[in-house]
């Protein structure tokens, strides 16, 4: 299969807003893709070599040695470049004008180049940039700049291009995993009927391109034997929330399972054998940073083969009390692990399991799958099963809930255990709700938001990126919809951070994915989530966030919005959705008109 394929749908794609028109045109690239190939293809499309949870490298080429490579492989000095990258901002179209530039004037064979393109296969061009993130050690950085020029040189200048930013990690092509979904779904079956088997196929073994190549070689029969497989991380199970205990209680028809919801990292842990794997809830594998956690699995939980979900929290060695989650930042270290690990030691909190020696348990009720756990668990005091209560009035659910703030916890998950309570992998439902605790405010709980702009600041902040345009999730329609924007609570640190983070995700266009009627200083992919709190929510006719769903022709924003933290565990399609805001502000809503009447 030739790159120049995917190549030239890059370009159309890249053109298009239109969510339907990218999921066809998307449909029509993946049905032309050669079957032995999907999955690679089908990674590329997503921006990278490989699944998060393999933990292999990332490419490993920065802007200088891209520079490097575009002069290398041109001719074309590596001033040249740089100054053409200070013009157009982006190392794609640089690539692309410069290599149209010497073919059309014929300045390659003046320069002793080869003027002749080949025509780049996809396995090629993967091999080629498997090999750069492969490379290490002692000359690896001659190696990858070889093998980088090598592959631009035969390029044509629109594969140049988007080589260039896929290396980048800035494909501008505006797809998201829903949509590729979408398009597998109308690509193989014909319509968007197995979307549904695809999309829980993925759910359960996240590695789409995995599921693609069983989806095109055995077809969509075969997905319905998909099963969870240690190794492979199952997607997330997510709650929805609510402040209001009776209210909770309606949603889970009256009783539930009650368990802390610590403030630490949330674990997938994955037991094979002697072997024991922990990713992120964005998938990543993390097993690094967390020796004590693996040794503590190894030693403690009874099983083969299983795969089980717990909260990493860090414990005060002075005093064993929980620390909050920030200081689990410090176990991110690359080096010096051992250390971290004295300074910052960690309890596991286990609060699911979906997989237990060759049996899914993703499809038992609530109950079954905590008391299977329980029975599997040898707790300790550094690794035991989440305290948790069976409620079924809103008196023992608020006593349990103030009895995990007081014990440091950020508040409860409650669960439904009727019939039917599955783990909903990959979902967002009512099964779960959490209930957290409130921040003394009218919003009674922070929101995680992901930025899709930056603006400067004036003052002190003059001529410094120092607010940036929020946003919520709509997976309904798979965008991101602007709420607020947020210049406080940003510490000097923060400030600075921003800047890396912006710098790194910036755009010249709004993409495609985001839906806004301000405009920002600078767009940026939605890749950056946020913790904010606020005021209070209110109407907005400048934020589209579930425009019209109150009053016609104005959306929902927060008031005096905070910066808290950066959520680097989650992905942007784990943000708070739109669908949440509005139930939060009818909440509060209801709160108003309550205390009214009363007065």
């Amino acid at each position: 299969m030739k790159f120049k394929l995917i190549a030239d749908y890059f370009d159309k794609l890249e053109k298009i807003s239109s969510r339907i028109q990218l999921t066809s045109l998307l449909a029509n690239l993946i049905s032309e893709t050669d079957p032995s190939v999907v999955d690679k293809v089908v990674y590329i499309i997503q921006g990278k070599l490989w699944p998060e949870f393999l933990g292999m490298p990332e490419i490993g080429l920065g802007e200088k040695l891209l520079i490097k490579a575009i002069s290398l492989a041109t001719g074309i000095s590596e001033q040249t470049v740089e100054d053409s990258l200070k013009s157009l901002g982006d190392l794609g179209e640089v690539a692309l004008k410069i290599k149209q530039k010497v073919q059309s004037t014929g300045l390659s064979s003046f320069l002793g180049i080869q003027n002749k393109v080949e025509e780049l296969s996809v396995e090629e061009v993967y091999e080629a940039l498997s090999k750069i993130a492969l490379s290490t050690g002692q000359g690896s950085r001659d190696m990858k700049l070889r093998l980088m020029a090598g592959v631009l040189k035969k390029a044509s200048p629109l594969e140049s291009k988007f080589i260039v930013r896929f290396v980048e990690g800035k494909l501008r092509v505006g797809i998201g995993d829903a949509t590729i979904m979408d398009a597998l779904a109308l690509a193989y079956t014909g319509s968007d009927e197995n979307r549904q088997l695809i999309e829980r196929a993925y759910n359960l073994r996240a590695d789409l391109g995995n599921v693609a190549k069983l989806l095109v070689t055995q077809g969509i029969e075969s997905l319905k034997s998909v099963r969870p497989q240690p190794g492979i991380p199952i997607r997330p199970m997510l709650a929805e929330r609510l402040s209001d205990p009776a209210e909770i209680l309606q949603k889970v028809g009256g009783k539930a399972l009650v368990d802390y919801k610590y403030d630490g990292e949330r674990g997938q842990i994955h037991k094979k054998g002697k072997d024991v794997y922990i990713f992120s809830r964005r998938m990543e594998n993390i097993t690094s940073q967390y020796p004590d956690v693996v040794k503590l699995v190894e030693d403690h939980v009874n099983a083969q083969e299983v795969i089980l979900e717990g909260e990493i929290v860090a414990i005060d060695p002075d005093t064993g009390e929980m620390r909050p989650f920030q200081e689990l930042m410090h176990r991110k270290r690359k080096v010096d692990i051992q250390n971290a690990m004295r300074e910052y030691p960690v309890r596991l909190y286990l609060f699911d399991l979906m997989y237990l020696d060759g049996e899914d348990f993703t499809t038992k009720d609530q109950l079954s799958r905590r008391e299977t756990l329980k029975r599997i668990v040898d707790s300790t005091e550094e690794i035991t099963v989440a305290n948790a209560i069976i409620a079924s009035s809103v008196g023992e659910l608020e006593d349990f809930f103030f009895q995990a703030i007081s014990e440091g916890a950020e508040g409860v998950m409650v669960k439904s255990i009727a019939e039917g309570s599955i783990y909903q992998a990959g979902a967002r439902g009512w099964l779960w709700i959490k209930f957290k605790r409130d921040y003394r405010s009218e919003m009674a709980d922070t929101v995680d938001l992901v930025a899709v702009g930056a603006l400067y600041g004036r003052g002190r902040r003059g001529g410094k990126l120092s607010s940036l345009l929020m946003a919520a999730y709509d997976p309904r329609s798979d965008t991101f919809q602007t709420v607020c924007k947020v210049a406080t609570g940003f510490s000097d640190q923060d400030l600075e951070e921003l800047q890396r983070r912006v710098k790194e995700h910036a755009r010249d266009v709004r993409h495609p994915r985001v839906v806004s009627v301000i405009e920002p200083d600078l767009w940026l992919e939605p890749a950056i989530v946020c913790e904010i709190i606020g005021s209070e929510l209110t109407l907005s006719p400048s934020h589209v966030c579930c425009k019209g769903m109150v009053r016609e022709g104005v959306g929902i924003s927060i008031r005096f919005p905070r910066f808290i933290r950066w959520r680097d565990d989650k992905s942007p399609e784990d943000a708070t959705t739109a669908q949440e805001i509005l139930e939060m502000y009818k909440r509060q809503l209801k709160k108003i008109e309550e205390r009214s009447e009363q007065q």
